[in-house]
């Protein structure tokens, strides 16, 4: 009966975000009271559940998430995407200018969220399409495809980085499975798909390019590129192990003495420690916004009151974003506290399917139904999680594996779905055909990539 409960309560969840177009906050808080009174949760602790479900989410997040809109902001204001762009099309010429536009959208796609990304690259993409008289929809394609697969792949986007703090992921680990799946999923659903999209006749429209900063004002390409990556090179540098043995190197030199100091304050292992610290993200992320702040700021000919204002135009832009997370959180909160994870275990072992396809395929539906990939990835991470100890499948993994079922076929229900029909002026049929076909080549062949992974983990 609770996993009846359970399944009702998500349709409600559904019906409200898609039929009556209630807020997803709003929606998450309903749901959230509603499933703890039909579980039969003791009212006076059923407010308490869904405290600690928003807290526990947004204490592990705000700061990374409010850190790398900060970053991605910057990136974008300062011209350092531009920069890069311009740079990827001077590399590969205009023969394969979908490459470079999917590199392009790879590397922007990083530090920014996906829809200040997608307004950001439309611009070029039209001007590359101007120069270069290619179809439209087929250059944009690549780039989009680009940027949706880091939005759902890679930490620390919001969505997959939550999803490592359900599962208690290690977020280098997932970094780097995501980054190798998602380079072949990327090349399929870009470069490779758009070439069945070269017929799609989509009108060139003049409204949407904002004047380009100009070249003589534009950071370096290796302090753009620099810029945008650091916190991937940081998180990768801790996550192989690099940092420790250049802080063992350094701690250890005997007329220092720094180690020995070190020790009595951190203890024998203090390499670690130190390593350790400087791979959370939380600092990852601090620091790169802190470098990012004079290398594309003010060494840019900025003022701090300006870099700042373009911080806090950030905050706004994913303000929502962190409020649909905390609601999802209360949620998950609900069911992990009512004890009908125990119920869900039982019937999901009854299924045979690995569970890596079960968290996917969970995803998926919830994507479908609602058009959110956030709200889908975190809807199926709460039902998930509690599973994990007992189904012994790598949670990094299964991090990827509900990233990419919370992919699957954008159509109507998706602000996606209306901004690619919009900006390129496309009916419905040639946006089901080559954006929706598109996210679900990258929901499809990211669980095959898993799945391979998996198999050889």
């Amino acid at each position: 009966m609770s996993i009846l409960i359970v399944l009702l309560c998500i349709a409600f969840l559904v019906v409200l975000i898609t039929v009556f177009k209630i807020n997803p906050f709003l929606a998450f808080l309903v749901v959230s009271i509603l499933t703890g009174f039909l579980l039969d949760i003791e009212v006076a602790k059923l407010t308490t559940s869904v405290q600690k479900g928003i807290g526990d989410m947004l204490g592990s997040l705000v700061i990374v998430i409010v850190s790398g809109a900060m970053l991605g902001k910057l990136v974008a204001e300062s011209g350092a995407a531009q920069r890069i762009a311009s740079g990827m099309m001077y590399l590969f010429g205009s023969r394969y200018i979908h490459w470079a536009l999917m590199i392009t959208g790879f590397v922007i796609g990083i530090p920014l969220f996906y829809n200040v990304g997608f307004v950001l690259v439309v611009p070029l993409i039209f001007s590359v399409a101007y120069r270069y008289k290619f179809p439209v929809v087929y250059i944009a394609v690549p780039m989009l495809a680009a940027l949706s697969v880091t939005h759902g792949f890679l930490p620390p986007h919001p969505s997959p980085y939550a999803l490592v703090g359900i599962f208690k992921a290690d977020v280098g680990k997932t970094l780097l499975y995501g980054t190798m799946i998602a380079i072949p999923t990327v090349i399929l659903a870009g470069p490779v798909f758009a070439r069945t999209l070269k017929r799609i006749d989509s009108p060139l429209p003049k409204t949407f390019q904002p004047n380009a900063v100009a070249d003589d004002k534009l950071p370096g390409l290796a302090n753009s590129i620099l810029s945008s990556l650091l916190p991937v090179i940081l998180i990768a540098l801790t996550s192989s192990g690099i940092v420790t043995r250049i802080a063992h190197f350094f701690l250890t030199i005997p007329f220092l003495n720094i180690g020995n100091t070190l020790r009595r304050f951190l203890g024998n292992d203090f390499e670690v420690t130190i390593s350790a610290f400087l791979g959370d993200p939380v600092i990852v992320l601090l620091f790169s916004l802190a470098v990012a702040t004079y290398s594309l700021g003010l060494r840019s000919g900025m003022n701090m009151k300006k870099i700042m204002d373009i911080y806090s135009d950030a905050v706004k832009d994913i303000a929502m974003v962190l409020l649909i997370m905390s609601g999802a959180g209360a949620l998950k909160q609900i069911l992990i506290d009512s004890g009908v994870s125990n119920d869900i275990a039982t019937l999901l072992g009854g299924i045979d399917a690995h569970p890596l396809v079960l968290g996917w395929l969970m995803a998926c539906v919830i994507r479908v139904c609602v058009g959110s990939a956030t709200v889908a990835g975190l809807t199926a991470a709460g039902i998930m999680a509690p599973l994990i100890p007992s189904m012994n499948v790598d949670p990094n993994l299964m991090v990827l594996s509900i990233g990419a079922g919370s992919l699957m076929f954008s159509h109507v229900n998706d602000t996606g779905f209306w901004l690619f029909k919009e900006y390129f002026n496309l009916g419905i049929k040639d946006t089901i055909r080559s954006w929706s076909l598109m996210e679900t080549i990258v929901a499809i062949v990211g669980l095959f990539g898993v799945l391979t992974l998996n198999a050889f983990l």
